[in-house]
């Protein structure tokens, strides 16, 4: 049994959800998501909450379970309060700069790094070594960050580079003598 499937996901103050068949539709305050759930679970609309259940207990429904209600609750959660992820710049001249909707990137290469910004995402660069990306898409979100990290990803030995504000580097040890 799914320990996250079985809660039903309350719809918050503000937020107006429909089930129409296998579309879960939630509009709210920050916009308008859908989630297509998958043709093996089971949503209903009941008592102010969405609950999801699988149609029978093949393996391949039960797997499909949890992740359903997750969706539903980030989609949920997304049009009342949006989404955002920090990253953080190290590195001597390594900086950060908005030029109108695209990011600037200066990471010690040759070259500007210019960054287009998606559609649905707010960029915005607080102190030239911080980076805010926020939106209401969980999904875009987090791979609007992962691209912006891969440019120029964090190294082991000083911590050069690009990571995330919550994420620690395993640092090595440099050469002995």
């Amino acid at each position: 049994m799914s320990r996250i499937g079985k809660k039903p996901v309350p719809v918050p103050q503000g937020v107006t959800a429909q089930v129409e068949g296998q579309t879960v539709t939630a509009k709210g305050p920050k916009g308008e998501l859908k989630f297509v759930v998958n043709d093996e679970v089971l949503v209903k609309l009941e008592d102010g909450a969405v609950s999801v259940d699988p149609r029978d207990q093949s393996k391949d429904a039960r797997s499909k379970w949890g992740m359903s209600r997750t969706q539903i609750s980030n989609i949920l959660h997304g049009v009342k309060d949006g989404f955002e992820k920090k990253l953080e710049i190290n590195g001597v001249g390594y900086r950060a700069a908005m030029q109108g909707k695209n990011l600037q990137l200066s990471l010690g290469y040759s070259h500007e790094v210019i960054y287009e910004t998606p559609q649905g995402i707010t960029i915005t660069v607080p102190k030239p070594t911080e980076i805010v990306i926020s939106g209401i898409d969980k999904q875009v979100v987090g791979q609007v960050a992962a691209e912006i990290r891969k440019k120029r990803g964090p190294e082991p030995y000083k911590g050069k580079g690009v990571k995330y504000a919550d994420e620690t580097i395993v640092r090595k040890e440099g050469k002995k003598k």
